[in-house]
């Protein structure tokens, strides 16, 4: 019997939307069959600037239990999703922080040939959500890693219509996450986990 993907969701969440599809991306791929870590990556802003958004300081409180991500949960990793906030048409500053840390992996080729894929949200519709996945592929390139995008590969992503990732517009807090986003997430998630398990059989073969 073939051993089981094994997957890592790594993210930046400020006031929670990126946290709460980082759950669903984790729970559909447990659905998949795939082992599964989910991490964060250290919170960068000074409390000053937390504190000045209380669901900023209160999703810090919330995802308190979740660990830190390490180098080796790339390493561990078959695949890995990444997601982040857009800031500016990028990713957010502590998970660049984060891949930015990873150059001595890098250097040793050990963060190539593995799955990579990504999952952004905005305050506004258009607000930066392709860029942003294109700006985190473009690190998926020097990797020499393998983009998997969900792609219009199933009905559901002509309802999202980002065929780059899961994406979510949530208006400041005024739209949590909803079906349509959770429904991309798992297309995501699964599509994920399928390729990345079929490149496994095929190294293993």
């Amino acid at each position: 019997m073939s051993t089981p993907v094994k997957l890592t969701v790594i993210y930046y969440s400020s006031t929670g939307t990126i946290a709460e599809i980082a759950k669903t991306l984790i729970a559909e791929a447990e659905k998949a069959g795939a082992e599964v870590r989910l991490r964060r990556v250290a919170e960068l802003a000074p409390d000053s600037a937390i504190d000045s958004n209380p669901a900023w300081r209160a999703n810090i409180e919330a995802t308190a239990d979740i660990a830190v991500a390490t180098p080796d949960d790339i390493l561990w990793a078959d695949a890995v999703i990444f997601g982040s906030p857009t800031r500016y048409g990028n990713i957010a500053a502590q998970l660049k922080q984060f891949i930015d840390s990873l150059g001595g992996q890098w250097q040793q080729g050990l963060l190539a040939d593995k799955i990579y894929s990504g999952f952004t949200s905005s305050a506004t519709a258009h607000g930066g959500q392709e860029s942003t996945l294109l700006a985190l592929y473009h690190t998926v390139h020097h990797f020499g890693g393998i983009i998997v995008s969900p792609g219009y590969t199933d009905g559901s992503k002509f309802v999202d219509g980002n065929p780059y990732g899961t994406s979510h517009v949530d208006a400041q807090g005024a739209n949590p996450v909803d079906d349509t986003t959770r429904t991309a997430a798992a297309v995501q998630a699964r599509r994920v986990v399928k390729v990345a398990a079929a490149l496994k059989a095929g190294n293993a073969g």
